[in-house]
């Protein structure tokens, strides 16, 4: 099979952002899956574990251990559901915000770096093709046709 293959090429690129991230943290006492949850944590204020195990694709379990460690760092603050009592909701703590702020600016980075020699442009096709994947795949739009299925492959 080709090396060029579109979703292996999207598996390579988050694996490389993953790992030039990881490179650039690994000074801040803090695991890779810690800092994806926390970041997930300060996008979505208030998320719940089961959506947070979701985004980071691991498992409620584990995402629970991974939580109580962020708490008992003081990076992480559970606060009941208001909608269902068996819920927590997650928020990060202002002790973690700077630490949060910092791989934020990490990440912006990395991200700069990885586009350099890219057009606005193109960095918008990009970006827009990638979205419509994303949504094709995670059920968020209509499916494609055969057709047009037929036909993206062709070109992938």
């Amino acid at each position: 099979m080709d090396g060029n293959h579109l979703a292996f090429a999207i598996g390579d690129l988050g694996r490389l952002y993953r790992r030039r991230f990881d490179e650039r943290t690994r000074s801040l006492g803090i695991t890779g899956p810690q800092m994806r949850a926390l970041a997930q944590i300060m996008r979505f204020p208030g998320i719940n574990q089961g959506a947070l195990a979701e985004r980071l694709d691991v498992e409620p379990i584990t995402t629970c251990r991974m939580v109580d460690r962020l708490e008992q760092a003081d990076m992480v603050e559970r606060r009941r559901d208001p909608q269902d009592r068996r819920a927590w909701q997650l928020f990060l703590t202002e002790a973690a915000k700077p630490l949060a702020a910092e791989l934020q600016q990490i990440g912006q980075r990395v991200l700069n770096e990885s586009l350099a020699g890219i057009s606005a442009e193109d960095q918008e096709t990009v970006l827009s093709v990638l979205c419509r994947i994303r949504d094709n795949l995670s059920g968020d739009s209509q499916p494609a046709t055969d057709e047009a299925a037929k036909e993206a492959a062709v070109h992938v």
